[in-house]
């Protein structure tokens, strides 16, 4: 099967992008799932390992879902480490805790590696038409959250500027958005949010001295990061709900205070953390009212499809009068991808994937 793609393709015009993100089955799209993703609501699609066997396949299924909704964001956790969702045919990458590590002895080789290992993630997606990567994971690792654990870069937060500065100048480079997790910090508490209801109890200051100074320092230095993700983690001295429901995180203090511009995604609907918040449309709305520019709705089919006729009944089927300019800027910069096989071709990836 060919695999090329090309590279004279036209700069995407810009389109009216819908706030939800949903998932898919399998391999191949079913009759039902082309309906859905033909939905213009329907603005992102985040890609798992289910939805892999080969190169081969997932080029195929990118195009297939291209050729519904040419405009749609595609995404997938690919942050190396044990969430990496694409394995056979993509470069394996360390957990980004051996970046800290290194630091600690070698900083310059870790802030090079960084950036490599940033370009190369960004650089291998791309090729294959997929916009973005949930990543960088900007948490700290306390030492008590397994759900963080070795994804974070250090538990220390000038470390984690770094290294993570650097991973977004690679990411970048490759021409790939970059999407900040999870505001303002899941590194304070032990629960683990996709299964459980998680409440941080330190106060704001606590959490500025900490935690929120990492988010703060990259949106500082001229917007470097693109988007960010919210915790579903209850700040209970800040506000009764998760971060991702609240306007007081989102808008108060992320959008006012410190003054971020960029796309915030909800974390996934489906999580318990976020079954605070109700039913499937109940969340829905508290994330978009609270200032969310997209909502996830992942490994629930039947949520997915409640929040969607919530927004038909909402937009009816006008995606126009939702025309958020923000999401926009997710999809890819066509002049700086290469098709896999010049990328696999290329001095740099070459270079890379050894030094990897």
């Amino acid at each position: 099967m060919s695999m090329s793609v090309k590279s004279d393709m036209p700069v995407n015009k810009p389109a009216v992008i819908g706030p939800l993100m949903l998932d898919v089955e399998g391999l191949v799209l079913t009759e039902s799932e082309k309906i859905t993703l033909s939905n213009p609501l329907v603005g992102g699609l985040i890609l798992f390992s289910r939805n892999y066997v080969s190169p081969e396949q997932l080029f195929a299924l990118v195009a297939e879902v291209r050729e519904i909704s040419p405009n749609i964001i595609i995404a997938v956790d690919h942050e190396g480490g044990r969430v990496q969702r694409f394995k056979e045919g993509f470069t394996p990458i360390p957990a980004m805790a051996t970046l800290g590590e290194l630091f600690s002895r070698y900083p310059e080789e870790a802030i090079q590696k960084a950036k490599d290992f940033g370009w190369l993630i960004a650089s291998e997606l791309l090729a294959y038409d997929i916009d973005l990567s949930f990543a960088p994971v900007l948490d700290r690792d306390h030492g008590i959250s397994s759900v963080i654990g070795d994804r974070a870069f250090s538990n220390d937060a000038e470390t984690i500027i770094e290294l993570t500065s650097a991973f977004i100048d690679g990411m970048h480079e490759a021409g790939m958005v970059a999407t900040g997790k999870h505001f303002p910090g899941h590194g304070g508490v032990a629960a683990d949010s996709h299964h459980e209801i998680s409440v941080d109890s330190r106060s704001l200051n606590a959490l500025e001295m900490d935690d929120l100074s990492i988010f703060r320092s990259l949106i500082s230095d001229k917007q470097k990061v693109d988007a960010l993700m919210p915790a579903h983690v209850i700040y209970s001295s800040v506000d009764t709900l998760p971060a991702g429901f609240s306007k007081k995180w989102l808008q108060s203090i992320l959008r006012k205070d410190i003054g971020f511009e960029g796309v915030i995604f909800s974390d996934d609907l489906s999580m318990e953390g976020a079954s605070v918040a109700g039913t499937f449309t109940d969340r829905a709305k508290a994330a978009l009212s609270a200032g969310c520019d997209m909502v996830l709705v992942c490994n629930h089919p039947e949520g997915a499809q409640e929040v969607l006729a919530y927004l038909d009944g909402v937009y009816k089927n006008d995606p126009a009068s939702f025309a958020n300019k923000r999401l926009n800027r997710l999809r890819f910069n066509v002049h700086k991808r290469k098709n896999i096989y010049d990328l696999q071709n290329s001095k740099r990836w070459k270079n890379t994937t050894r030094n990897v």
